[in-house]
């Protein structure tokens, strides 16, 4: 019997190799994609849009590792912990890949003892989630933060942090949005008015925050029936959770009898009075709206929260706009630094993050459908030749013009046919041809073709470069 399990099992294992050649698959772990040419060719003009709007307030640019140790990153992110990426213990250090840029940011202030700074950072960050990949909900995916650490007047960062998100979603033109703003300090006091225990504020601010995807009755029957509060003080908590509005609505809380008896909601509330004062100047408001019902589920924030929501009506019938999700966050965290540092010394910080995945694929969708062609590259000319045995004199020109910093390409054929390079040029959207030619040698010329309207111009080879330049720009 043994011999015969032997042979069967030697068998089995030469089968099993050859059912390995057959079967390999092919495709992206779950939770993430490829980006070719041209979803690229799009991702970098949103990238482009974001990085000079944190430029032009005065961001200076860092990176962390993809990786930290995994002590620093537990503790930080309340119920969302289950979804960090735990690595195999290689080399005694237990790591975890990061799940966003703050804690990183954070961890970077405390260990470099940095009091004071204004920095952006793009980069992928991790999540193990089961993701909802057709609305932007990756695995792996891009971040875009800016923040600023520092003591400063109250509220003045954390204003400027509102007016780049406004300013950014405005430049990318996705269409109408609401930027929803709310404070830490008036959940925590609203939550102690209305009989919540202390040990169950944050994980009730996790099931207030699902407000904006489930209705207030699932909120609800979760706080009472999962998380243990009591009906009465849900039933208190959906009096406040559910109003929203502007200045108006902050000085209505500011005289409310129960709100207005709480030290960390009436500080919250003069905060986000001032902040209003601030966007007004900033000529801002008509986007910006106080909503109660913002919670941001992350444990590090302390004061002022936000969130960037798109709206798009479904049409022309509807009165109240739909929300396609939220598209920036973030919020003042003036705790975090302080966990890092070993005497506890407190840098306080406010920052916010784009959410570019959800943003660029709203950008794809639109360009699909408007079906306008996207170049993949930023070729100004290509270097082309009508006649044979002239592949020399194009290499030549051509590596004139890449000295000189101009976009150039050729076709890798030694005699390709005039009409194949110009049909390549049509392709990939190249506007000029330098075409090089047996008279055109002779009279120190160079004729330049115009892709769009086929017009000629002989121009002498010296002053090549200077009328490629001008002619790009006109394109």
């Amino acid at each position: 019997i043994a011999k015969e399990v032997a042979k069967l099992l030697e068998m089995k294992a030469q089968l099993g190799e050859d059912e390995g050649k057959h079967k390999f698959v092919l495709k992206t772990p779950k939770g993430t994609r490829d980006y070719g040419p041209k979803q690229m060719a799009i991702r970098e003009r949103a990238f482009n849009a974001i990085i000079s709007s944190f430029k032009r307030h005065g961001a200076e640019v860092i990176d962390t590792p993809v990786f930290e140790l995994k002590e620093t990153l537990t503790g930080k992110y309340g119920e969302d912990s289950k979804l960090i990426y735990d690595l195999k213990d290689q080399g005694g250090e237990l790591l975890s890949l990061r799940y966003d840029l703050t804690v990183p940011f954070a961890r970077y202030l405390a260990m470099n003892k940095i009091t004071n700074m204004k920095r952006y950072h793009v980069a992928k960050v991790y999540r193990r989630d089961n993701p909802a990949m057709t609305r932007g909900r990756y695995r792996e995916f891009y971040q875009c933060d800016f923040d600023i650490a520092g003591q400063f007047d109250p509220m003045i960062p954390d204003a400027e942090c509102l007016k780049i998100v406004h300013e950014i979603l405005s430049d990318l033109q996705l269409g109408d949005f609401v930027i929803k703003v709310n404070d830490r300090r008036i959940l925590d006091g609203m939550f102690a008015v209305c009989g919540v225990p202390d040990s169950k504020f944050r994980t009730i601010c996790s099931s207030v925050d699902k407000l904006d995807k489930v209705p207030w009755e699932e909120v609800r029957s979760e706080m009472v029936g999962e998380k243990g509060l009591s009906p009465e003080a849900a039933d208190r908590i959906g009096e406040y959770v559910q109003l929203h509005g502007g200045l108006d609505l902050i000085e209505r809380l500011l005289q409310d009898p129960k709100l207005s008896q709480n030290k960390l909601a009436k500080e919250g509330l003069g905060d986000m009075k001032l902040l209003f004062e601030y966007l007004t100047l900033f000529g801002i408001t008509g986007k910006i709206c106080f909503d109660l019902s913002l919670a941001r589920g992350l444990d590090y924030y302390t004061g002022v929260i936000f969130e960037a929501v798109l709206l798009h009506q479904e049409n022309e019938h509807v009165e109240e706009p739909v929300s396609v999700g939220s598209v920036a966050g973030g919020g003042r965290y003036d705790g975090l630094v302080g966990m890092f540092d070993p005497k506890g010394r407190k840098v306080p910080c406010v920052g916010v993050s784009i959410g570019i995945e959800r943003i660029f694929s709203i950008l794809e969708q639109r360009l699909e459908a408007s079906e306008e062609k996207i170049r993949t590259t930023e070729t100004q000319v290509l270097v082309a030749s009508a006649q044979k045995k002239l592949l020399e004199e194009r290499l030549k020109l051509i590596s004139e013009l890449w000295d000189a910093g101009i976009k150039a390409e050729m076709l890798y054929k030694k005699n390709p046919k005039l009409l194949n390079q110009l049909q390549y040029c049509e392709d990939t959207g190249i506007p000029l041809v330098a075409i090089v030619g047996e008279q055109e040698l002779k009279d120190g010329v160079v004729k330049l073709r115009i892709v769009a309207t086929r017009e000629e111009v002989n121009v002498r080879r010296e002053n090549l470069v200077e009328e490629i330049r001008i002619r790009t720009n006109q394109c």
